[in-house]
């Protein structure tokens, strides 16, 4: 299943991207596992997910938890925590 995943602010900077097209492998079925796939797959994602549970998610635009399942979705955009001001 291809997957477009955004990163931003310092998971951006970390990734060297801004987004990309995936294909999910078998067993990744929700954003904690799509994270921790992400960072086992490189150096770059070693680092942008060093710390899963500072990462938040939105997946189709709705703010989601690590449990949120992502078979079927078109995006998932992740960032770090987010202040208002």
């Amino acid at each position: 299943m291809a997957l477009s995943v955004s990163y931003f602010a310092w998971v951006r900077e970390r990734m060297g991207i801004a987004d990309e097209v995936i294909d999910l492998p078998a067993g990744v079925a929700d954003v904690a596992a799509l994270v921790g796939w992400l960072a086992a797959r490189d150096a770059r994602g070693a680092r942008a997910f060093a710390e899963p549970e500072r990462i938040r998610a939105a997946v189709d635009g709705v703010m989601a938890g690590p449990g949120t399942a992502i078979d079927g979705v078109r995006e998932v955009a992740l960032f770090p925590p987010v202040t208002g001001g």
